[in-house]
């Protein structure tokens, strides 16, 4: 398909507020494929069938948020084994031959994105909620941390699950309840996956020398518990740190273009947010 207009597009809904666009045409944009597009569409899991039928081979690849994620898994030809350890498949590359291949960017991101901040071994950590996002938290952890996971959930089933997950992605997996959940600010790695506001009161109980906070959120930005930790001199990697270190292997999978521009990426999304 060289020379020729080439497509790709994330999908989800809702899906206005997606930054993959800007993320995407800025890499585009450096690395000279001005025949590339992408765009964004409201797809919901009932509509993503006829959605992928109607692809034409233009095509290169897609990027899923929720709620597709799950649903895409039996309408693709192949997974990674990334994507199937979470069975959560958030990039589609539409092959020359026609088959789509489903990843997960989002395990290999958190780690780029921790990484990039120095940190690529832990003895153990914790993880701030149980949701989706918590499964992929623990598949990356799984690659770094050498000891036990602690998750603070609000359900005994969110418990159940994140156990459940710990066994299967081979991780030690302690639950603890929520309302012990400013225990975890001690640990040498806190992921914090929840969704706005859910942190805001632990901000009061971040410790005097903290060590790496991962907060998924980037919108808004900073979260309360981002804003006292850094305060506090603490490391901080972002929610938009992990969206640029995914959208850079997806990139990188749909072009065939190595490497992605991480830092004009990066940059763009800043302003994107700036604007907002």
């Amino acid at each position: 398909m060289s020379g020729q207009n080439r497509r790709a597009a994330v999908l989800g809904s809702p899906i206005a507020h997606s930054l993959s666009p800007v993320l995407h045409r800025a890499a585009y944009g450096e690395l000279g494929l001005i025949d590339w597009t992408y765009d964004l569409f409201d797809v919901d899991e009932a509509a993503l069938p006829g959605f992928l039928a109607d692809l034409g081979p233009d095509w290169a690849g897609l990027s899923l948020t929720m709620p597709l994620k799950r649903a895409v898994i039996p309408l693709l030809d192949e997974i990674s084994e990334t994507a199937a350890s979470v069975e959560a498949v958030n990039t589609v590359v539409l092959t020359d031959d026609g088959r789509r291949v489903g990843d997960n960017t989002d395990i290999p991101g958190m780690v780029a994105a921790l990484r990039e901040r120095g940190i690529e071994e832990v003895e153990s950590a914790a993880i701030l909620g149980a949701g989706a996002t918590a499964s992929s938290a623990l598949a990356a952890l799984a690659r770094i941390c050498t000891g036990e996971v602690v998750a603070y959930v609000r359900s005994e089933a969110r418990a159940a699950e994140m156990r459940e997950w710990g066994q299967r992605l081979d991780v030690e997996v302690r639950t603890a309840d929520w309302a012990d959940a400013k225990e975890a600010l001690s640990a040498p790695l806190v992921i914090a996956t929840t969704p706005a506001g859910a942190t805001d009161a632990l901000s009061a109980a971040v410790p005097e020398r903290p060590t790496t906070l991962f907060d998924v959120l980037y919108d808004p930005w900073p979260t309360a518990l981002a804003a006292r930790w850094s305060a506090y001199g603490g490391a901080v990697v972002s929610g938009l740190d992990l969206l640029v270190h995914q959208a850079v292997l997806q990139v990188e999978q749909m072009t065939g273009r190595t490497p992605a521009p991480l830092g004009a990426m990066r940059k763009a999304g800043e302003r994107a947010l700036e604007g907002r």
